[in-house]
């Protein structure tokens, strides 16, 4: 008989233990995590959210900003940052370290190249960190230092890449341009002129990439990203031409060495188009490291004042066109009563007897002025002013724009007006006016941008041109104005006669207007006025506006005045309108080609062959800046400096120059100067011939 199977299968008690205590240890196991929330000492919750998304900016790089030639004036440079590694972990290889080793030595080289002190630098290397910025010496720096710091071959040096705001001509147009500077995340800011205006286009659209990041902030291998690149910032062509510009700021710099006052602008407009080609102020400061700024808001369109006799140009206008001027009237000049007040006329009141309105204009009469107005009425002579765009912002594309006030409402007040006492205006207002006088009655709209560029396609995306703003007066009126605008710089009759030049005819109007005292009242010192000339040349048919204002300029009105005559011949040669009567010979206008980084020889033989006069400065072979820059317009027989790379440099015979030619022949060499006299140059105090010691002082005499 067969013994029947038993299927039944025997299991190992120490098997089931086993089972029992890894299900006991699985069970503390997860409990000891859902309670202390770590899994071999890391946190699980941070690491969790340190397993995140991030997202990194990629910053766009600002447009670049331009003179109408296309000269660069504004652009973003690449910079540094030094930084020191202290923490001896990140070394792994004691043969190569990446740490600071040698504080001591370390910061012996790198005192004199940052601008720091050692012991400035130990104190930073010193601290307990892991790494330490070198500030302020090692911020913003430019390539040239980086490569010298690293040529030093210090352990643990490395540098962050930035970008910074860099103006290549410094303290130039620096109220127009303004500055652009990085906030505290890094972003470049405009903080003032064309770059606070515009800033939006500037800056263009900044990217961004996004990624997994691992607990530690490390990018995680082999994840996802997005990516969207920058859209670099448009790049903007002002009007400004820097030959004109250069020749503004040499000539009040030259006359503020040798006299003081607030403040001092000029400015150059196209007078048939409203396109500002120059504008120049003292005090100034250097863009780059805004050296020497003592103001924030641009003189141009900012300062308010009152303009004082200028005004007179619209109070005669107002009242030709309402049809109360006679020009062959007569009145009695001197003093008159309003009210409980008296008005004079500059010479203390004394007058010149019965005289003309016309007369009484080239005598710049407060009387004639304040007679015309009671003629006209408030009412019409604040209409007029308004319309002028008296009282309200022109709407230039600069920031900070002043509205000016007009506020008369008394019979004093009306008379005050018209002689430019009691009202505020500020210098873009009264250029705006000018337009008027210019184009025959129709008011044009002052502009400072040219165009406006996309950077990478090159394509034009706005273009600026002239725009009427109203027809304010008739030709009639204007032809007339342009008749007495005369009379005041040819009749002799007042120091408006400084104005006169000597190559060109400008017309034009003084203006000296009493300083506000803020206790009530007017100042009283030798030098407490605005003083002001608006001129408009040539007379026969406009071309440029020049305006000129200062506050308590202390020194003879003549110098100012010189300095507008002189800016005006030196602009009317460069522009090609020395002959009023008749064009010049098409065949003696040139347009000056680059010589820069071409051979000297054959850059003076090319200069001398098309009739112009070659100026070589030092006896190198190479160009390496030249005067007048490419694509400027001269005439035959203009004078081109070419600076050389040379190691040394002797005095050319300067003998007959323009007060513009042997300024600019200095600041091609950056020599000091100092300029006494008018006229053309008849010595100097390094003779010709002789060495120049670059850090000497030239002194030069005109006659």
């Amino acid at each position: 008989m067969k013994r029947k199977r038993n299927n039944t299968i025997k299991i190992n008690p120490y098997f089931i233990l086993c089972i029992v205590l890894l299900f006991i240890f699985i069970c503390y196991r997860a409990v000891y995590v859902a309670m202390s929330n770590k899994v071999d000492g890391i946190n699980l919750t941070a690491f969790a959210n340190g397993r995140n998304t991030a997202k990194e900016t990629l910053y766009a790089t600002r447009g670049t900003i331009y003179d109408v030639n296309g000269e660069i004036l504004a652009q973003s440079v690449n910079s540094y940052t030094v930084i020191a590694y202290l923490s001896e972990k990140r070394t792994t290889d004691k043969n190569n370290p990446q740490h600071v080793v040698d504080k001591d030595k370390t910061a012996e080289a790198l005192a004199p190249l940052l601008n720091m002190s050692k012991e400035q630098i130990l104190e930073l290397l010193n601290k307990d960190v892991y790494q330490v910025e070198l500030g302020p010496g090692g911020r913003g720096i430019t390539e040239l230092l980086k490569s010298q710091i690293e040529d030093l071959d210090l352990p643990g040096i490395s540098f962050i890449p930035s970008t910074k705001r860099y103006y290549k001509m410094g303290a130039f147009a620096p109220y127009i341009i303004g500055y652009a500077k990085a906030d505290d995340d890094g972003e470049i800011k405009g903080e003032m002129g064309i770059e606070e205006y515009y800033n939006d286009l500037l800056k263009g659209k900044d990217g961004y990439t996004e990624y997994q990041k691992d607990i530690n902030g490390y990018r995680m291998p082999n994840t996802p990203s997005i990516t969207e690149e920058p859209t670099t910032g448009k790049d903007i062509y002002l009007t400004i031409d820097n030959n004109i510009q250069i020749l503004l700021e040499n000539s009040i710099n030259s006359l503020m060495k040798n006299y003081s006052a607030d403040w001092l602008t000029m400015t150059v407009v196209d007078a048939k188009t409203g396109a500002i080609v120059a504008t120049a102020s003292d005090p100034t400061f250097n863009l780059n490291t805004l050296e020497g700024i003592q103001s924030y808001i641009s003189p141009l369109v900012s300062y308010t004042y009152e303009p004082g006799s200028t005004m007179k140009v619209y109070s005669f206008m107002a009242a030709m066109e309402n049809g109360v001027y006679n020009g062959s009237d007569t009145y009695m000049s001197g003093t008159m009563t309003v009210g409980d007040a008296k008005v004079v006329d500059f010479n203390k009141g004394v007058g010149w007897g019965r005289i003309t309105y016309d007369l009484g204009f080239a005598y710049s009469s407060n009387t004639a002025a304040t007679n015309l107005a009671f003629k006209l009425g408030r009412a019409k002579l604040k209409d007029f002013y308004t319309k002028l765009g008296f009282g309200k912002k022109t709407g230039i594309t600069l920031p900070k724009e002043a509205d000016g006030q007009l506020n008369f409402k008394y019979d004093i007040e009306v008379a005050n007006a018209a002689f430019g006492q009691g009202i505020l205006v500020t210098p873009i207002q009264m250029i705006q006016g000018l337009t008027s006088v210019a184009n025959d009655g129709v008011m044009l709209k002052p502009y400072i941008v040219d165009k406006i560029v996309d950077s990478k396609t090159g394509k034009v995306i706005t273009k600026n041109k002239k725009e009427e703003v109203a027809t304010v007066a008739s030709k009639a009126t204007t032809d007339k104005l342009k008749e007495l605008m005369y009379n005041v710089v040819y009749s002799g009759l007042t120091d408006a006669r400084y104005y006169k030049a000597d190559n060109i005819t400008m017309i034009g109007k003084t203006g000296t207007a009493q300083i506000a005292s803020p206790n009530g009242g007017y100042q009283t010192g030798e030098y407490d006025y605005i003083r002001s000339f608006s001129g408009i040349f040539p007379k026969e048919d406009p071309q440029y506006i020049i305006y000129i204002a200062t506050k308590k300029f202390v020194g003879p009105i003549k110098e100012v005045a010189n300095l507008v005559k002189t800016t005006v011949e030196e602009v009317a040669k460069y522009k090609n309108i020395t002959e009023t009567e008749s064009a010049l010979d098409s065949s003696k206008i040139i347009n000056l080609k680059n010589y820069i980084s071409k051979n000297v020889d054959v850059s003076k033989d090319e200069l001398a062959s098309i009739g112009l006069i070659p100026v070589v400065l030092g006896n190198g072979d190479k160009v390496i800046n030249q005067y007048p820059l490419k694509n400027t317009t001269v005439v035959s027989g203009n004078k081109v400096f070419l600076l050389t790379n040379s190691d040394s440099y002797t005095m050319p015979d300067v003998t007959g120059y323009s007060r513009n030619d042997i300024i600019n022949l200095c600041k091609m060499l950056n020599l000091n100067y100092n300029i006494e006299g008018y006229g053309k140059v008849v010595s100097t105090s390094i003779g010709t011939g002789s060495n120049i010691d670059l850090n000497s002082t030239i002194t030069i005499n005109l006659g």
